[in-house]
């Protein structure tokens, strides 16, 4: 119960952050969120914790929880990633992680073909037999997770831990992607071929092969969903150094 309550907190209040409802600067008072939300001091503090981790908040002592704008969001947290497919902010977000993917994805699959372990090349090649079957099958649930768990082997077996650090930001947009029906009903006998082909070259050793076939990935990704962002604004925070 504490934990359904501390979501519903984080939630509720986190969800109108982004979709503008609670405007950046204005302050909100820990005990109206009690009174609104019929809870303790404890689950809202909790929350303010994992909003101001997210850079959505910031809590002063005296003053109450001030709301920061989106300059200062997390753009890697995954609630914020939720959030903003769900609202207003849909084009702009896959844009910009299909833009992270395009530029960081190539790259992984290179140096995964240049340096991955034994057992990562083995279940990357597993992985892509999968998802041909899945694809084929029409079996889009089980389609997606192994879609998830390739991308994320592809960017640990880089060996690059901030690569590897983005599995979890890639996995949010895929299932968005997957819940605004953004994804084909049926995967294209393409893409499946192409995840085979990354996978064949990182267990062969050949970068250049391997970079290549994600590349291809990607290039499809970005022109089956850039029509969504078309007029979506890009944001221009300051930069911090």
């Amino acid at each position: 119960m504490a934990k359904s309550l501390h979501q519903r907190a984080v939630e509720h209040v986190g969800s109108r952050i982004v979709d503008g409802s609670i405007p950046a600067g204005e302050v909100i008072l820990a005990a109206e969120l009690e009174s609104e939300l019929g809870v303790s001091r404890s689950v809202i503090r909790e929350a303010v914790r994992v909003l101001a981790s997210a850079g959505l908040v910031v809590s002063t002592k005296r003053v109450g929880i001030r709301v920061l704008g989106a300059e200062d969001w997390n753009p890697f947290d995954p609630l914020v990633i939720r959030w903003r497919l769900a609202g207003d902010g849909q084009g702009a977000q896959l844009r910009s992680l299909t833009e992270l993917r395009v530029a960081v994805e190539p790259m992984a699959a290179e140096l995964a073909a240049e340096h991955a372990p034994t057992e990562f090349c083995g279940e990357l090649l597993n992985l892509a037999a999968r998802m041909r079957h899945a694809g084929r099958s029409g079996d889009l649930k089980s389609f997606l997770e192994l879609d998830i768990r390739f991308h994320a082997m592809v960017l640990a077996a880089s060996g690059n831990e901030m690569f590897a650090n983005l599995a979890n930001p890639i996995a949010e947009t895929l299932r968005g992607r997957t819940e605004l029906g953004l994804m084909p009903e049926h995967p294209h006998e393409e893409a499946l071929a192409w995840h085979q082909a990354v996978a064949d070259a990182i267990s062969a050793h050949e970068p250049h092969r391997a970079r290549e076939s994600m590349e291809l990935i990607m290039r499809r990704t970005n022109e089956e969903i850039c029509g969504v962002w078309a007029h979506a604004p890009r944001l221009f925070p300051q930069p911090r150094a």
